[in-house]
């Protein structure tokens, strides 16, 4: 019996089945196995003493979970990367839809998983699972569905209106600055933000906006916006310096740590920098910090950077901040050389996003900017964050799929 001849590969699968970026993926293999190493050393202490139910004084706790997530993160990174990026276009709405009724959620009592009164997280099986952070969903949504719209903004025509009625003439001008075009994007902003800032968790409304200015500034959107836009941002900062107490005590404590109550507020900014102070320029060696054995909070998360430069020194840490460049770089590299618009956009979205969040956890634990709790990348423990970020490498790896082969002359 003949055997049945194999169906041809329609142009769309041949797209999806091109080869991937090599660089990019190793980069982000050799980041993430730096991470499970730093987090293993940063952890075992923290968890050994940890005799909640949870933990039970296993020293190997967080390890486990975060490498049990790293795998499961693996699997969706490459099932991402094998899917038609171009796919995204039609599930960018859908997504953003879902992550706002995920922001709500966090607002309703017995359905979200407050902490410290804190109204950030939620439940992956909303009464039962391990608790995530919506607006680590919402900043990627956000991104794809400004990149799905804002792709057709070259071939979309200008809107007229009369010009008989002070009104039509008020559109047209309007529309001949670009005000009509922002409105949309501007509402999901307004709507997104005002959910996370008042969770609240003003370091990850920062992180959703920038990802979109990102994307708005990349499509062509007159630089005046964003001048203007800014100033708006830091005059809402301002006010809410003024009448926060939340805002206020955090840049108290960055530009003044030397009179806060060190056991306050001021007690893991001193740790921190007590911790990187030690490492020196080889640092102490893989495993033998002292900062982690019940001195610097939450080593292995938020200030797990201070701790791998107190083991791995100044050079340690010069070479994880230059895989970590080297990602990014590539990253933007994929992006110019993307096979369309929505493929750019996207991958300079995520891109941004990641290198947003890895500067703002640096610059943390250094002292340079005032604490926001973003986690590092790749490095801090947080099981359903690493997946995500895994599934964004993924969305990027698709995109790597389908650049277009140089030609040969």
């Amino acid at each position: 019996m003949a055997r049945k001849a194999k169906r041809d590969l329609t142009m769309e699968e041949q797209l999806a089945r091109g080869p991937l970026d090599l660089p990019f993926l190793m980069l982000v293999l050799i980041l993430l196995g730096i991470g499970l190493v730093m987090l293993f050393s940063a952890s075992y202490y923290t968890a050994f003493r940890d005799s909640s139910p949870r933990v039970h004084n296993n020293p190997y706790f967080y390890i486990t979970n975060q490498a049990l997530y790293a795998g499961a993160g693996l699997a969706i990174m490459y099932l991402v990367s094998r899917v038609n990026y171009q796919h995204l276009r039609w599930m960018a709405p859908l997504m953003l839809v879902g992550s706002i009724v995920l922001l709500v959620l966090c607002y309703i009592p017995g359905l979200n998983a407050p902490i410290n009164y804190v109204r950030r997280w939620l439940r992956l099986l909303l009464v039962a699972g391990p608790t995530y952070q919506p607006s680590e969903v919402a900043k990627v949504a956000v991104v794809l569905f400004f990149a799905a719209r804002l792709c057709k903004r070259d071939t979309e025509k200008q809107r007229r209106f009369t010009r008989r009625t002070g009104t039509g003439r008020l559109l047209n001008w309007l529309e001949k600055i670009g005000f009509l075009e922002l409105v949309p994007y501007g509402v999901v902003l307004v709507v997104v933000l005002g959910l996370v800032v008042f969770e609240p968790h003003v370091s990850g409304a920062l992180l959703v906006a920038v990802g979109a200015a990102a994307v708005l500034l990349v499509s062509g959107i007159s630089l005046g916006w964003f001048v203007g836009l800014g100033g708006v941002g830091v005059a809402m900062v301002g006010l809410m310096y003024i009448t926060t107490n939340y805002v206020k005590r955090k840049f108290t404590i960055w530009l003044h740590p030397e009179l806060v109550d060190p056991q306050d507020g001021g007690y893991q900014y001193w740790q921190g920098i007590y911790s990187i102070a030690s490492g020196g320029l080889l640092g102490r060696g893989l495993g033998e910090s002292n900062q982690k054995y019940g001195f610097v909070p939450e080593p292995e998360n938020d200030m797990i950077f201070s701790i791998a430069v107190e083991e791995l020194g100044l050079v340690g840490a010069f070479m994880i901040l230059l895989l970590f460049s080297l990602l990014i770089l590539r990253g933007y590299w994929i992006a110019l050389h993307a096979r369309d618009k929505f493929g750019m956009l996207a991958t300079v979205g995520i891109i941004t996003l990641l290198s947003a969040q890895v500067f703002l956890n640096i610059g943390v634990v250094t002292g340079l900017i005032p604490n926001t709790g973003i986690s590092l990348p790749f490095f801090s423990y947080g099981g359903t964050a690493l997946m995500i970020q895994l599934a964004e490498m993924g969305v990027i790896l698709s995109i790597s799929r389908q650049i277009p082969a140089p030609r040969k002359d």
